[in-house]
């Protein structure tokens, strides 16, 4: 130990050292003079050797030595230190004839200082005590009282006998620096010359320079990347101090050639594995204070953190805290504090230190977790002094810190908190009595809260809302009600509590009101309901009660309206409208309304009020006046003339008003006493009940009739009266509407419409005015209903049934020519009481008149059968039928109900579109859903082909939206599906009112994707039907010289047949496509018959596939059983064609007798109706599996044939043959038919449709390529048969030379680019034939196939 005053400096000196002889080290003499008389040499030894290096043919050897410089005088270490950190390296030390030394760098490890009377020794940057000195001595933490737990770097006293601090462990140091040169793009490509350059120039600067780190391994350049070139390369060290990695920059900026110019500045060091990294606590929930901990052992307080996910370094405020310190001046400490933590808190966080050019990161993800509480949300308690207990629990059970129950609301009703610890749950018992929610504070809501806290305070609550009832307080407008009839009120009921089950309104007599009156409002302390009528007619004259209940209990508050008589300013009739008088003539006006009540009435004009005269004339009253024109100062003047009601309670009302024309007598050709007089030209209009037009005495006749003056006399210019009954029903309909009881009269009135309607045919018939007046009424009580029977429909279709019956048409004409919306009102109207139709007792409901007839069906829960309706119009010779699938309808909400109205003179009358070149030309549907329909909707409809040889048909709907909302035709969303001569078929995504158009014009729109289609399959089938020929004779041409052995004789036996019933099945395709036109079968027998032999012909085809790989698998399988050929030929054509017909009946036998065999739109599988497609989808794709895994274990048993397992020569090359068959063949036809399946489902991709037919088109030539002509032996074969002489001269000799090549051989040019073609590769060796027969079936059995 030395002296307690004395300081001691300990150095680690790398040296190289040059010799061919044994190393001596004098160290000596590379000690620099300024600290000889102080230093004392405590050792020498060299430790490890590191690396040797060749220079010349002399090993050069590193070693590393320790050196203790002891002084007395304190002061001298800090210059010690700066002059050792400022030598430039490597030193060049003494040279001899033998030996060079190097010294390389020179690191202060360990400083030793005096502190009181003990001395500290303590490493420098990058060093620690080794494990052992520091549990064999004191350490300077231990003394200070700090925790343990730090690493080893100070001990009190230098260790009698070493070593000395030593190197940390080996770290990853990520570095860049920037070159200020142009980036290129082939810098990112590790391949490019330029990335190979750059990377070998810029890792030998580095080796260079990071050489004289202590612990130096490796440096590796990672990659570039731009502004301007950025370096990124790894350096692998122990750490180094600042000065020394500045060192070492400085030795890769000398070593780099100066072309790549780079910045001294931009160096950047990163290392990750220095730092310590905590979060207290472990899980953490929201709202905990969470503490975030990064420990480092370097000496800096510039610490900064980082949220990766926010891209936001994190500052000091009121929920983040950052403190920072330094532990025992060796560790650096710093604290992230989050307060009350929420989940947009989580994610990754980043502890960096920066020290220099160093960088020391650690990150760390932290995840937030919610504290959520399972609880009821609401209940309702009824203040009858009954315990009722609220529960909270928590969804993770942990040891909650406590659990704490707080209420809210304006009433306080305490209970007592039980809490479960085991279980995590809680319970609060509570009892409220009369006293403490008393009527006036009723319907109270209190909110309890069960609140559970963490150990780290976060903190999670569930809210219970409890609603305390009594019997409801009302309270009603005081204020006495009075009003004239026509004029407006509103009776306002407040209820003290909000909770109620129902508000509603009615009458003494019990007779609620309709709902459309009154709106109810539900408030946090109480609720209101408003009756609101602005039109008061004299029914609402008593007492009306407001009634709120809830459960069983009602509360009520009345309130009476008085209601006094007064005319509607609608209901006074004025005669006349318009009137022409001399001026010095004079007229009587009148007003006249159809009551007897005793009212003052006057006459004004201008700011004159004339007293009028009283006159009774049975139900009918009048008020007349007789006008002077000389009570008028100046003429020819125009005037307007009201009348005035004035009732008891002194309210008014005013007549419409009467005009007044003034004229000399002169200009005044036309007279009539009841129509009065006018000048030429003139146009009047006047009631239909003052006119000539003949009324009955009990109830007038309505509506108006248009003069003109033509010549002397009056012409009827426009007749739109109604008929007595009829305008009697209008007003009654028109006041029904303001009746607060509308509802219950309205299955009254409607039945008295449909009687009254069918008494009057011939006035309905007669007067344009009585058909609109009775769409008029339609179109009024449409909007009453909430709800209507069946028996209230009838009525209504009773009515609209006498409306658009025949002898009417005539009627409607000249209501379009009047250019109205009468038409599409109508249907409006029949769409609203559709749309509000719910049967009684019946799921299905049929109404049937003569001009209209409807269908409706109630959707019931489970799985509703499809909706269809049919529809026979005999009279009119109309047919049509709608249908919805199954599907739809389960969409639709429950009890849901469809309705569908059919109209078959309903298409003469609704206008034209609004190019007015379409017209409806069938029968007129119109479907409704009683609730809205959210999800996509189809329905299907079929019309009676009114031209079928015409023009092309168009499916349209009414669109009420059309031509300023009068309505019109439209296509969108429509589609013609078929047509044939007797129908039309159409789909829409939609429901309304549907029909055909016919435009003659209007060429039929082909569809691309047909004709495409259309053209492959003919030109693929003449392809496939020829090459099939041509395959089967072929076969018959090499028949005896391909079948010697019984596997070659049964592998052309499923050929040929494979053939056949591919031909077969072809050609009955042709014949189907010839008796369908894309709509329907022109011969529904002749599609069936060839759907059969279709669906059996290809079955055929998989099948005797199934029939060649089950026939090559047992040949390789049971060797050395043998079968004998007719044996193997009878199981062959059974599953060949047995299987097929088997399957093929039963389709045919459990699908036709119901009409679902084929398709609607062509000769094949039915699959919407049957999925009877999967009766060959299924045998198809099986086989397909199976052929496929045959082919695999054969061709893995022929390349590797066991011992005792190897057939004869002449058998493997018919195997090989085979497998090849089975290959090649069956994932053609398995893919076609797999595109095929894919074409069957709705909204298939048309690129499915066009594989699908390419690959099935051209199945007879992949047959014939790789089911026959590929057949080496069936080449062979054929150029025997055919060939001539100079060919055989010519075969021989190459025979002779054992390179015999045929055109159709594997070898081939021609073989090869087929194999190209179809992606088979390798190497192909052909045994040289014999001139014999045997020896020439062999030759295809010598070569292989190398993949």
């Amino acid at each position: 130990m030395k002296s307690p005053r004395r300081t001691t400096l300990c150095c680690m000196i790398i040296v190289i050292y040059l010799s061919q002889a044994t190393p001596n080290l004098n160290l000596e003499s590379i000690v620099h003079p300024l600290i000889l008389r102080e230093h004392e040499l405590a050792g020498k030894e060299p430790l490890r050797q590191k690396r040797a290096v060749a220079s010349s043919r002399v090993a050069a050897e590193e070693y590393t030595v320790d050196v203790e410089i002891s002084f007395e005088n304190a002061s001298f270490l800090e210059p010690i230190k700066t002059y050792l950190n400022s030598l430039s390296f490597p030193i060049q030390g003494n040279s001899t004839d033998q030996a060079t030394t190097t010294i390389l760098s020179i690191e202060v490890t360990t400083v030793c200082r005096p502190t009181g009377n003990e001395i500290w020794c303590s490493c420098e940057t990058g060093y620690r005590w080794p494990q052992e000195r520091c549990l064999h001595n004191l350490t300077c933490q231990e003394h200070d009282g700090f925790a343990a737990g730090h690493r080893c770097s100070c001990l009190k006293g230098l260790p009698p006998k070493g070593p000395f601090c030593q190197l940390q462990g080996d770290v990853t140091l990520r570095m860049s620096v920037r070159l200020n040169v142009g980036f290129q793009q082939d810098l990112k490509n590790s391949s490019s010359a330029l990335y190979r350059s750059y990377k070998t120039d810029l890792e030998t600067a580095f080796w260079k320079g990071y050489s004289i780190l202590p612990g130096f391994k490796l440096v590796t350049v990672t990659g570039f990347r731009p502004g301007s070139v950025v370096v990124t390369y790894e350096v692998k060290t122990t750490t180094p101090s600042p000065e020394l990695m500045r060192k070492a920059n400085d030795q890769v900026m000398r070593n780099l050639n100066q072309t790549y110019k780079m910045d001294y500045n931009s160096f950047q060091v990163v290392t990750s594995n220095e730092t310590k990294f905590t979060i207290v606590p472990e899980i953490i929930f929201e709202g905990d204070t969470v503490t975030l901990m990064c420990e480092t052992e370097v000496l800096s307080s510039n610490v900064s953190w980082h949220h990766v996910e926010r891209h936001s370094d994190i500052q000091n405020n009121s929920r983040f805290s950052v403190y920072t310190f330094v532990l025992n001046n060796m560790t650096s400490i710093s604290r992230l504090t989050i307060y009350n933590i929420t989940q947009g808190d989580a994610g990754e966080y980043i502890c960096k230190l920066t020290l220099d050019i160093f960088e020391y990161e650690s990150r760390k993800k932290m995840d937030v977790t919610p504290i959520r509480i399972l609880a009821t949300e609401e209940m309702k308690v009824t203040c009858d002094n009954n315990p009722v207990s609220l529960n909270c629990c928590s969804e993770i059970n942990v040891n909650w810190s406590t659990v704490e129950w707080k209420q809210q609301g304006k009433i306080n009703i305490p209970g007592n908190p039980e809490t479960d610890t085991d279980s995590g749950c809680s319970r609060y018992t509570l009892k409220a009595d009369g006293r403490q929610c008393p009527s006036s504070l009723g319907g109270m809501t209190v909110t309890y809260v069960c609140e559970f806290i963490s150990e780290h305070g976060a903190r999670g609550n569930k809210s219970i809302e409890v609603t305390f009832t009594s019997v409801a307080n009302l309270t009603i407008t005081p204020d006495p009600i009075s009003v004239s009839e026509g004029q407006n009120f509103s009776i306002k009921c407040i209820s003290d509590v909000s909770n109620y089950d129902e508000v509603y309104w009615n009458t003494s007599a019990g007779i609620k009101i309709y709902p459309k009156f009154y709106t109810t409002k539900r408030y946090a302390d109480g609720a209101e309901s408003v009756l609101t009528v602005k039109t008061v007619t004299r029914e609402w004259n008593g007492t009306y009660h407001c009634i709120f209940r809830y459960k069983n209990s009602y509360s009520v508050a009345t309130k009476d309206v008085t209601v006094y008589p007064l005319p509607l300013e609608p209901n006074i009739m004025v005669d006349p409208l318009e009137a022409t008088i001399p001026c010095k003539g004079s007229h009587h006006f009148k007003c006249c309304i159809e009551e007897n009540e005793d009212y003052k009435v006057t006459f004004q004009m201008d700011s004159l009020s004339f007293l009028a005269e009283k006159e009774v004339n049975g139900k009918q009253v009048c008020y007349k006046y007789n006008f002077m024109a000389s009570s008028v100062s100046w003429c020819p003047k125009k005037l307007n003339i009201f009348c005035h009601f004035t009732n008891a309670a002194n309210n008014s009302v005013q007549s419409p008003s009467m005009k007044l024309n003034l004229v000399p007598g002169e200009n005044i050709m036309c007279q009539d006493p009841i129509i009065g007089v006018g000048e030429p030209g003139k146009v009047i209009q006047k009631l239909c009940q003052f006119s000539s037009v003949p009324s009955s005495p009990g109830s007038p006749t309505g509506g108006i009739i248009t003069y003109k003056c033509v010549g002397s006399q009056w012409k009827v210019k426009k007749n739109d009266c109604i008929s007595a009954p009829i305008n009697s029903l209008l007003q009654l309909a028109k006041a029904l509407i303001k009746s607060p009881y509308q509802d219950a009269k309205l299955p009254t009135y409607l039945k008295d419409l449909s009687v009254s309607t069918g008494k009057v045919k011939h006035e309905v018939s007669s007067f344009p005015g009585s058909l609109g007046a009775i769409i008029n009424i339609l179109d009024l009580l449409s909007t009453v209903p909430t709800q209507v029977n069946s028996e209230m429909m009838t009525h209504v279709l009773s009515t609209v049934n006498t409306i658009l019956s025949k002898p009417v048409l005539s009627t409607w004409k000249v209501v379009q020519q009047q250019q109205t919306n009468q038409s599409s009102q109508l249907l409006d109207s029949v769409e609203r009481f559709s749309r509000a139709l719910r049967p009684e007792d019946s799921t299905v409901l049929s109404i049937n008149q003569t001009n209209v007839q409807m269908r409706s069906m109630v959707i019931k829960p489970g799985h509703p059968k499809a909706y269809k309706q049919s529809f026979v119009f005999s009279d009119s010779d109309l047919w049509g039928n709608v249908a919805i699938e199954n599907c739809q309808l389960g969409n639709l909400q429950r009890d849901s109900s469809i309705v569908t109205v059919a109209f078959p003179t309903l298409k003469t009358i609704l206008a034209q579109d609004v190019q007015g070149k379409n017209f409806a030309n069938s029968l007129v549907m119109t479907t409704t859903v009683s609730h809205n329909i959210t999800l996509p909707f189809s329905i299907s409809m079929t019309f009676k082909n009114i031209n079928p040889s015409g023009a092309v048909p168009r499916c349209v709907f009414w669109n009420f939206d059309l031509a300023n909302h009068t309505g019109g035709w439209d296509s969108s969303g429509c589609y013609v599906n078929k047509v044939d001569e007797d129908s039309v078929s159409c789909v829409c995504d939609h429901l309304t009112s549907f029909s055909i158009l016919m435009s003659p014009d209007s060429p039929y729109p082909g569809s691309l994707l047909e004709i495409l289609l259309d053209i492959i399959s003919y030109i693929g089938l003449c392809f496939s039907i020829l090459s099939l020929a041509a395959c089967l004779v072929v076969e018959a041409v090499v028949w005896k010289s391909v079948t010697k052995n019984r596997t070659s004789y049964m592998r052309h036996i499923c050929i040929v047949n494979i053939a056949a019933s591919l031909l077969v099945a072809d050609s009955w395709f042709i014949v189907a496509a010839a008796i369908h036109d894309h709509y329907h079968p022109l011969n529904e027998t002749a599609c069936v018959a060839a759907t059969f032999f279709i669906h059996f012909f290809y079955l055929s085809v998989f099948f005797w596939m199934l029939t060649l790989g089950l026939m090559l698998f047992y040949r390789l399988v049971f060797i050395l059983h043998d079968t004998s050929k007719s044996i193997q030929k009878t199981i062959a054509f059974s599953l060949g064609y047995g299987c097929p017909l088997v399957i093929s009946v039963i389709t045919v036998g459990a699908t036709q007798p119901q009409e679902v065999y084929t398709r609607k739109n062509a000769c094949w599988l039915n699959w919407e109706d049957t999925k009877a497609l999967l009766a060959f989808v299924i045998p198809a794709l099986i086989i397909v599996v199976v052929n496929m895994t045959i082919t695999i274990v054969v061709i893995s048993k022929i390349l590797r044939p066991s011992i005792g397992d190897k057939p004869s020569k002449q058998e493997k090359s018919s195997l090989f043959q085979i497998s090849k068959s089975i290959g090649v063949l069956t994932p053609l036809l398995g893919l076609t038919w797999g595109f095929g399946l894919a074409t069957v489902f709705q909204g298939s991709n048309a690129v499915f449709h066009i594989i699908f037919t390419l690959l099935n088109a051209f199945q007879g030539l992949f047959i014939l390529l790789f089911g026959c002509l590929w057949d080496q032996k069936v080449q062979e074969a054929l150029l025997k048969k055919f060939s001539l002489s100079r060919w055989s001269s010519q075969h021989s000799k190459s025979t002779s030379l054992g390179s015999s090549t045929p055109v159709f051989s594997m070898s081939s040019p021609i073989s090869r680019r087929f194999n190209n073609l179809f992606g088979k590769t390798g190497t192909y060796n052909v045994s040289t034939p014999e001139t014999t027969s045997s020896s020439l079936e062999n030759t295809s059995s010598a070569y292989s196939l190398l993949n």
